[in-house]
């Protein structure tokens, strides 16, 4: 559970009430941006608004150098430590009166911005920006401060966050304040526009004068412009061009119900739509070579079988099953890997395909062994899950085959258990069964048999891990440890 789940959890809001305050939180660093300002969030604690407030959010303004190192995130403040908070609860205005504060070290101006909905103030932000930093604002910084009020006055009326509209899902590829931005009048026509939103058309196209042209003529497609005017709704789309591609966002500005104009945030993602297009095409060709690796086996295998029915020997029938086995297992990672678009595959699944195929090889009336798999391993990588399939079959292979020889079923039913687990650095696996045992004085490592000399060559090699023995109650156990690779 997120720490924000736990604060809202302990406050008297209801839940669509949360639900405002998630999407606010998911759009208020456009207002930290546009204000120059650190944004803190506060609600009543849950003893009641006259005990004090609960900190449940904080944003840093990419804009502007923060005041807040620290995070304050549920920190809890009594009334008389935050004074704006409680009049902005009070008197559910946008409060701008105070004089600076130097507790901090630096002159701090603090705002109060109440967030409205329905019919009561639910939280209320502290905007708080270095005034000791102030100067004559450009005609940027103005725009960005204008827009910054009205969208606290929104916040206000409970307008921001948009009720309906496109929301950034990608907090990576939305635009941002500092990509571009345009701001436009009521009826469309441009009021201001940022050096880096005219390089933006230009590459769509539009090479004329920006400034007191109507949006209509200069975004290639208008109508999401006007979908966003006209529905007071937030719209965001992207537009390619010879090439180039362009994400827009337009955000209609209210003062209660009448449109007073918008912002259009725009960014230029050609560069990023270039790698994830060239990402799609180098992962498409990684699948189909997983896939046209899986097929090969499969035929290798299917000829093995083939080979198998021609043969009188018993002995030479089974060497080639246990073959045909092997090559099975690796190419079932590899068919779950041209699934996926990473070089990672749930070893779960790997593990549940083998003892499946065992359990339709291996098992019959003669010996009903069962099979059990717990434990997680997690996502590995192919360089880890091919031989570990391998060694898995082996072991899985091993038990079935020797384990439940002259075993009475009749007395318990045979079982094969495989336990999986998974620490921030290895991976454990315990493959046990509840047959007969090893024979007195004999050890698993002093057996010689193919399939354990596979297993020993693949785990200390491959996988640069260890295997030893265990001292169950009954039948055989073996343990694996293998390391794995820390992301830093």
């Amino acid at each position: 559970m997120s720490v924000l789940t736990d604060l809202l959890g302990e406050t008297d809001l209801s839940t669509h009430e949360v639900r405002h305050i998630r999407h606010l939180l998911a759009e208020w660093q456009i207002v930290a941006d546009l204000s120059f300002a650190d944004l803190l969030l506060f609600v009543p604690a849950k003893e009641g608004q006259d005990a004090g407030y609960r900190c449940i959010g904080q944003m840093r303004p990419y804009t502007a150098q923060t005041i807040y190192v620290d995070d304050l995130v549920g920190d809890f403040f009594l009334r008389h430590q935050r004074p704006m908070v409680g009049r902005g609860f009070a008197e559910g205005r946008v409060i701008r009166d105070a004089d600076p504060d130097w507790s901090t070290g630096v002159p701090v101006r603090e705002e109060a911005i109440p967030v409205g909905y329905g019919n009561r103030i639910i939280a209320v932000i502290s905007r708080e920006a270095n005034v000791a930093t102030a100067r004559s604002p450009s005609q940027l910084e103005l725009t960005y401060l204008q827009a910054a009020s009205q969208l606290a006055v929104m916040m206000a009326a409970g307008t921001f966050p948009y009720a309906v509209g496109d929301r950034p899902e990608d907090s990576d590829a939305s635009p941002r304040v500092g990509d571009g931005i345009i701001r436009i009048n009521a009826g469309g026509t441009v009021t201001y526009a940022s050096p880096n939103a005219i390089s933006a058309y230009r590459r769509l196209g539009h090479v004329d004068a920006v400034h007191g042209q109507n949006i209509a003529d200069i975004d290639p497609r208008p109508g999401d412009a006007h979908a966003a005017l006209d529905g007071n709704i937030a719209v965001m789309e992207e537009i390619e061009h010879d090439g180039s591609v362009v994400l827009r966002r337009f955000m209609p500005l209210l003062e209660g119900d009448q449109l007073t104009g918008a912002l259009v945030l725009v960014r230029d993602i050609t560069e990023r739509r270039r790698h994830q297009k060239a990402l799609r095409v180098k992962d498409a060709t990684i699948r189909e070579i997983h896939h046209r690796v899986k097929n090969n086996l499969q035929t290798v295998a299917s000829l093995l079988r083939l080979q198998g029915r021609r043969m009188a020997s018993d002995e030479g029938r089974e060497a080639l099953a246990e073959s045909v086995r092997r090559i099975s297992s690796i190419a079932l990672v590899h068919e779950i890997l041209s699934r996926e678009a990473r070089q990672e595959a749930m070893f779960s699944e790997i593990a549940t395909r083998i003892v499946d195929m065992l359990r339709e090889g291996l098992v019959s009336p003669d010996t009903p062994v069962e099979f059990t798999v717990t434990g997680d391993p997690g996502e590995l990588p192919a360089e880890v899950a091919t031989p570990l399939a391998l060694v898995l079959t082996e072991l899985v292979q091993n038990s079935v085959e020797h384990a439940f020889v002259e075993f009475d079923f009749s007395a318990r039913r045979g079982a094969v258990d495989i336990a999986f687990d998974r620490h921030s650095s290895t991976l454990s696996i315990i493959v046990s069964d509840n047959g007969r045992g090893l024979p007195e004085g004999v050890t698993l490592e002093s057996l010689s048999n193919l399939g354990l000399q596979i297993v020993r060559t693949l785990v200390g090699s491959e996988l640069g891990g260890t295997l030893h023995s265990l001292e169950p109650e009954q039948g055989t156990a073996v343990e694996i440890v293998i390391p794995l690779q820390v992301s830093g």
